[in-house]
């Protein structure tokens, strides 16, 4: 089969188009022809070496097949498996808590084994989801890892209708996930973003919109928001924590724009804040994603296709910036 190899950390020229074998079945698994696969910053940050001193708990297996997300038709079981599985089309849950919910240790498709840059991938049958939708491939293979990771963080940080949540990098894949998601909650929306993005992410469903390089401070007013959602960092982190209400929550599952901040422990302690991490998903959060979708509470966000093969492209693209919402690939038989 045609699949992308990622042969080490370094630029595009790690990344080899190429013939490689099919994957092999162990118990327990399920084949699947890839449709769609999104493209996101984790893979083109586990390139990078991004995450090689922060916290990752499982060197990179170099050379292996990255992508994270997969829309896909199953086409197999293992010997024992589920048969009724095959020819469903479903998404894969790429965050997996190989020892339980009840174990932060996760594992993630694409980063820590060979993931959906291929025309065939083989994943756990547990992490298997048929859906039932009118989406194209391309909608739902844009969806695992970015919504995902901003449902996550409105799940962890608790959201409801009586919130001022204010997101930041409300552009991205994660960001425009993450106001779709607060807004399905019934939240008061502020969305930071660059200027020539802010009627898309009006759209999305953002009630008020922040220029990236305004003052925050100046803009909300201390004390004014009830959770901060995160996948940006950098500058923007201290006011950020100074905007939120006393008891208000900020959730994180990134770093974008700079992972090292200033943060004066004075302001999270007597304003009693809650600071949350969020990589391992919880149970709830990939059967609600796929109930949303079946029900259409959300849409998807799909700036542009691209053959697998032109996959340096995506990823050159993808890092300009100038797009809303996420960059698809397509193997050739899909």
């Amino acid at each position: 089969m045609k699949a992308v190899v990622t042969t080490g950390n370094g630029g595009f020229e790690q990344l080899k188009y190429c013939d490689v074998d099919m994957p092999k079945l162990s118990e327990g698994e399920v084949l699947i022809r890839v449709l769609a696969a999104g493209v996101n910053n984790t893979e083109i940050n586990t390139r990078l070496g991004w995450y090689s001193g922060g916290g990752w708990h499982i060197p990179t297996p170099f050379p292996f097949i990255q992508g994270t997300d997969c829309c896909g038709i199953v086409t197999a079981v293992a010997s024992s498996g589920d048969t009724s599985l095959v020819g469903k089309r479903v998404l894969v849950r790429p965050c997996m808590r190989p020892n339980g919910f009840a174990s932060m240790i996760n594992i993630w498709m694409g980063s820590d084994f060979d993931g959906a840059f291929a025309e065939y991938v083989k994943v756990p049958a547990s992490e298997v989801f048929p859906i039932n939708s009118s989406w194209s491939d391309a909608e739902l293979g844009s969806i695992p890892c970015s919504y995902g990771s901003a449902e996550n963080m409105v799940h962890r940080a608790a959201i409801t209708h009586s919130d001022h949540v204010l997101v930041a990098g409300a552009s991205g894949g994660v960001g425009s996930a993450v106001v779709q998601l607060a807004k399905r909650r019934g939240a008061y929306v502020t969305a930071i973003v660059g200027g020539s993005k802010k009627d898309e992410v009006l759209r999305v469903g953002a009630d008020r919109v922040i220029d990236r390089d305004s003052d925050l401070v100046a803009e909300l007013g201390e004390e004014s928001v009830d959770a901060v959602i995160d996948n940006v960092g950098g500058p923007h982190f201290e006011g950020e924590l100074k905007v939120l209400k006393r008891g208000g929550r900020y959730a994180s599952s990134g770093a974008i724009g700079g992972p090292l901040v200033q943060l004066d422990l004075r302001t999270m302690y007597l304003k009693d804040l809650t600071l949350i991490g969020c990589t391992a998903w919880d149970e709830p959060v990939f059967p609600n994603l796929i109930s949303y979708i079946e029900h259409n509470q959300i849409r998807p966000l799909v700036a542009k296709t691209f053959d697998l093969a032109d996959i340096a492209q995506a990823q050159q693209e993808f890092l300009e910036k100038q797009h809303v919402g996420k960059f698809v690939l397509i193997p050739p038989h899909a």
